[in-house]
């Protein structure tokens, strides 16, 4: 083992570290997880266009008449911008199968996987070591003849190099003689630390100075970007990453982590385009159906919100809260939450943000509302200030351009659920129905044929919609309704309270659609 200035000196001799992404297929092995065919293109279209990973690895071979699908469509697509060789497929050592498949795919590119530990090869496959090298040279030798090139996963790997280092040694020397371009070294069981890591990375560069080596780590110890960063440093010049950490068991190393830490800590260089990371991780989440926590770094949506007074306060003072990790990096912006502990410079930065100018004194009665609220568990958002503020300040109420006149919603056995509803929009009044597959669907549906029909308008897209209600089972607890709109160039919640579910969501859509009058109103005046 080296000493930190070692490790660091090394670093600085790999100055670039090629990423390659598996969301699509040790991803797709988390539990509850399957991308169609379309998805799977709409990630890797978006993984290679816009974040420009150097590699994504997209299925393992045979699974599925439909992954097949999924893969020909990559390749087509990667093909056509140029990237095909970057599409990579997960084969298998069974003779001609897996790489009949991947070709047939219209793939150029096989990450072949071998037994990397005695342990898998004796008591999984029943061979010898050198019965099993023979079969992963057969498979190479096929795959080169139909115009393939090869990457080699030792599975295992990390407990060869615990318990059989030499059958590792054994499987990489016999393949000294083929093409192989990288051998890729998986932590297959997440079992070690970055210590371990770098020792073991260490004697195989040293043992093989001219490879390329990847490291694929597992996150069951939850080390996998401090492994990912370990083999780096060790000299790996490859790793592989997944968006939002999904993987089997416990995950792998998040895309977005692994590149902040390489280029703020280690001065690595990568393609990654940082600005669409958040893009990324909110499609697959989307995809996925896994949610991302609201504090997993980079990504999660409450990374970049200030919730502490103090915190503002500082951020208005020279940006003394502020670190190399500033939301606009990643297309985001920065947010100040309102709630128990926002305190008076998070409540006046989201003042300022709307326009609404207030008096200290003003502005302690409007903090010591919020609080009042967040006592309560109650969520309140930036859009929610104005009726705030005209409530503790008794100023005129926010003038409402859109108002419900009436509405039903029905819902019956056997038929889908139903709305029809009347609304005035700056002094005229509409009535509509619709089906959808929900009341507040439907409700909604109905709404947009009004925006569409009669005012010629687009109407913003809900992305995220959140229920809260007290702990305690009442069945007459109060209900809070969270939506997300994008709203233009930017997303806006909305919130809603009441008994009802339903009755919560009318009362945050809302407020949405009259803040997009609004803003509609005064886009047409200019």
């Amino acid at each position: 083992m080296g000493t930190a200035e070692q490790i660091t000196e090394n670093s600085i001799r790999q100055p670039f570290i090629e990423i390659m992404d598996c969301t699509l297929r040790d991803g797709e092995q988390t539990s509850g997880v399957s991308f169609l065919p379309h998805e799977k293109l709409m990630i890797a279209r978006k993984l290679l266009s816009e974040v420009n990973i150097d590699r994504v690895e997209v299925a393992s071979a045979g699974i599925s008449d439909g992954e097949k699908d999924a893969v020909t469509m990559i390749c087509r697509y990667a093909d056509s911008i140029g990237k095909l060789e970057s599409v990579e497929v997960l084969g298998f050592v069974d003779g001609t199968r897996s790489v009949d498949w991947i070709k047939g795919c219209g793939c150029r590119v096989i990450n072949l996987l071998a037994k990397g530990s005695l342990r898998h090869c004796v008591h999984q496959l029943k061979k010898t070591p050198e019965q099993h090298i023979a079969d992963i040279r057969q498979a190479i030798a096929y795959a080169l003849e139909q115009g393939l090139m090869v990457n080699v996963y030792l599975e295992d790997w990390s407990s060869g190099m615990r318990h059989s280092v030499d059958y590792v040694y054994q499987v990489v020397d016999a393949l000294s003689d083929m093409p192989v371009r990288r051998f890729m070294l998986p932590d297959t069981l997440g079992i070690i630390h970055p210590l371990q890591c770098v020792e073991f990375i260490r004697k195989m560069v040293k043992r093989y100075p001219a490879y390329h080596f990847d490291f694929h780590a597992h996150n069951d110890y939850d080390l996998a970007v401090s492994n990912s960063l370990a083999a780096v440093l060790s000299g790996c010049k490859g790793l592989h990453t997944t968006v939002n950490g999904l993987g089997e068991r416990c995950g792998n190393a998040p895309l977005a982590s692994v590149q902040v830490i390489l280029k703020d800590h280690f001065n690595a260089q990568t393609h990654i385009n940082e600005e669409r990371l958040n893009d990324i991780s909110h499609l697959v989440e989307g995809y996925s159906g896994i949610a991302i926590a609201p504090n997993m770094p980079i990504v999660g949506e409450n990374v970049f919100t200030q919730v502490a007074g103090v915190h503002a306060d500082g951020d208005s003072k020279d940006k003394l809260y502020y670190n190399e990790l500033v939301p606009e990096r990643f297309g985001r912006k920065r947010e100040y939450a309102l709630g128990k502990n926002s305190g008076r410079a998070n409540i006046s930065k989201n003042l300022e943000e709307l326009g609404l100018q207030l008096t200290p004194e003003q502005t302690r009665k409007v903090t010591a509302r919020i609080t009042e609220l967040g006592d309560k568990k109650e969520l309140v958002t930036q859009e929610d200030l104005p009726y705030i503020v005209n409530d503790v300040l008794k100023h005129d109420a926010p003038e409402d351009r859109v108002k419900l006149i009436s509405y039903v919603v029905s819902t019956s056995y056997g038929l889908k659920p139903g709305a029809n509803l009347k609304v005035e929009i700056n002094g005229q009044q509409y009535e509509m129905g619709a089906t959808g597959d929900g009341q507040y669907d439907a409700f909604v549906k109905a709404l947009r044929y009004i925006y569409k029909k009669h005012l010629n308008r687009t109407f913003p897209i809900l992305t995220n919609y959140a229920v809260s209600i007290p702990p305690g089972g009442r069945t007459d607890a109060l209900v809070q309704t969270t939506i997300t709109w994008n709203f233009g160039d930017r997303l806006v919640k909305t919130r809603g309270l009441d008994a009802d579910q339903t009755e919560a969501a009318i009362k945050a859509t809302f407020k949405m659609l009259n803040l997009f009058e609004d803003e509609y109103i005064k886009a047409n005046k200019k």
